[in-house]
């Protein structure tokens, strides 16, 4: 499967406010992650377990999480990693960093 023709449409949806926040899948996930990343706006994570997610939303304020099937235990990581993608942005001293990921 060409997994660039269905990710790259939900990345841009994220991108221009459509959607708040989108979840990709994919064999391992770096593919996907990297598609998503090439949209300017979106801040993409490859999450493989519950820490990963919850990191990546609370430190990088990713609006992408990627997740891979072949890499995950079961569909409840997934659902787990899914949830924390409902948390907040700590903001404070990641705030400089995640400008400049926008920046670029």
């Amino acid at each position: 499967m060409d997994y660039p023709l269905f990710i790259r449409p939900a990345a841009e949806a994220v991108a221009s406010g459509e959607c708040e926040r989108g979840i990709v899948f994919g064999g391992s996930g770096n593919g996907e992650a990297m598609v998503a990343n090439k949209v300017h706006g979106v801040r993409c994570a490859l999450c493989w377990s519950e820490e990963s997610a919850r990191l990546s939303r609370q430190h990088n304020d990713a609006n992408v999480l990627s997740m891979g099937e072949r890499l995950d235990s079961g569909r409840s990581r997934a659902r787990n990693c899914a949830d924390l993608a409902g948390n907040s942005f700590d903001g404070g001293r990641h705030e400089r960093r995640v400008a400049m990921l926008n920046a670029m």
